[in-house]
């Protein structure tokens, strides 16, 4: 059998594999090493194997303090040892090290990775433990008013009219012995950044070649800021609105649903990990992600997350407090909510996935990027008739002839293409006949056959 997630195969036993008993004991799961099996899985033996039976439990106990079960195995006659190692619930280390695995690699975690792991394993978390350095006078009191206003409309906290803004951050449980805790100064500080680097968001805009930027923006403050500020900047100068009409009335249709964009950010500004980097805002012609550092928790897999699935919030203090002031409605639902307004805006299903140490979400336009049109097979004539359509709606064969000035043929040649690449729709026969964009909803994309 390959090697995966929980076990790991040695041909021999070598003293350094005792950071891979240290892994492992700080994995989610333990971990099985094997030592006298190539990487295939395969038996190949051990030679000493009476003396490495001995000798490995003891040198476990002796450099790491921990104990495991060392199992001596036969095949075919040939001797190798299995090395069981239970989930420690106290962080393990060796000579002052601690390991733990990352897919198929072992590596040392540093810096911020151990302080968290740290925190994790002595059953704190980042955002519930006291900021020493912050005050009172470092809350932001607007910001903190119009929380309370929130809260008291969706009627999760009662009885909080009149708190001072210490009392009221102590219902919140986000005070500890008169001090401050980090979900604090992350949600109601005056400058979190002033505490905590990265805290800051940043927008993007970007080409299709994935690398040329545009412009971007930088927009920095505690969580209700951020949240209207991104908001705002997507919508006002990332983004374009589609311009319709019912009667007198102007519609103005955001080219993302903004109940989605809300929780997206909403999503990664809780649960991000904060000693991670800024969470990134990456705007395509035709696509938008959001990235926040910290993936998944261990105890939801992407499959679970695509269904129901119970809350395992990285920064449970300020998860508590947000969604008592009605910014977050359930613990867990949120992917539900992104999911369930793509659909309603007609929108291909938004992806889900763990990237470079963290978690992004993307959504889909339904409206192709001239990049992307052009990658389907479109020729200049086809590209610019697509987006003539949607400006306009429609196209007839004579406005096609007339907008490039060629003949009827290649008119017709062009527009049957078009079809034939589910980009565009016939209607009608004769002189009624028009043409409009085609959105195959099914499978969530123009183009789809």
């Amino acid at each position: 059998m390959p090697e995966k997630q929980d076990t790991e195969y040695k041909s021999s036993w070598h003293d350094d594999y005792l950071e891979w008993v240290c892994c492992f004991a700080n994995s989610p799961h333990g971990g099985r090493l094997y030592i006298g099996m190539d990487d295939d899985g395969n038996v190949v033996g051990l030679k000493n194997y009476k003396k490495d039976v001995v000798d490995i439990p003891n040198k476990i106990r002796s450099k790491i303090g921990i104990t495991t079960e060392v199992n001596l195995l036969e095949k075919d006659g040939k001797y190798y040892i299995e090395i069981v190692v239970p989930r420690y619930a106290t962080a393990v280390s060796i000579d002052g090290r601690y390991y733990c695995r990352s897919g198929s690699v072992k590596h040392e975690l540093t810096g911020a990775a151990l302080n968290e792991f740290l925190l994790e394993r002595g059953g704190n978390t980042w955002d519930d433990m006291i900021e020493p350095d912050a005050t009172f006078d470092d809350i932001d009191e607007a910001t903190v008013r119009k929380f309370i206003r929130g809260a008291e409309e969706k009627g999760r906290m009662p009885d909080v009219h009149g708190l001072s803004v210490p009392e009221f951050l102590d219902k919140l449980r986000l005070t500890k012995k008169g001090k401050l805790k980090r979900a604090a100064v992350v949600l109601f500080g005056k400058d979190p950044g002033a505490f905590y680097p990265n805290t800051f968001v940043k927008i993007g805009k970007f080409e299709d070649d994935d690398y040329t930027i545009r412009f971007h923006e930088v927009v920095d403050g505690n969580i209700i800021q951020i949240l209207d500020g991104v908001l705002a900047q997507i919508h006002h100068k990332f983004l374009v609105r589609s311009i319709s009409f019912d009667g007198m009335e102007r519609i103005e249709t955001p080219e993302y649903p903004t109940a989605a964009l809300r929780e997206m950010l909403l999503n990664s500004l809780i649960h991000r990990k904060y000693m991670g980097t800024f969470t990134q805002i990456r705007v395509y012609d035709d696509k938008l992600f959001v990235w926040n550092a910290g993936g998944l928790p261990d105890e939801v897999t992407m499959p679970q997350l695509m269904t129901s699935h119970s809350s395992y919030p990285r920064n449970p203090t300020l998860a508590g407090a947000c969604f008592l002031g009605g910014l977050v409605d359930a613990w867990g639902s949120g992917i539900e909510k992104i999911i369930a307004s793509c659909k309603a805006a007609g929108l291909p299903p938004p992806e889900f996935e763990e990237r470079g140490g963290g978690f992004m979400v993307t959504l889909h336009s339904d409206k192709p990027s001239e990049g992307r049109l052009q990658s389907m097979g479109l020729n200049a004539r086809q590209v610019k008739a697509v987006f003539h359509l949607r400006e306009k709606g429609k196209i007839t064969s004579a406005e096609y002839r007339a907008m490039h000035d060629i003949a009827e043929s290649t008119a017709l040649r062009d527009l049957e293409g078009l079809i034939s690449k589910n980009v565009i729709r016939k209607h009608g026969e004769g002189k009624s006949t028009h043409y409009s964009l085609s959105f195959d909803g099914n499978r969530g994309q123009m183009g789809g056959k």
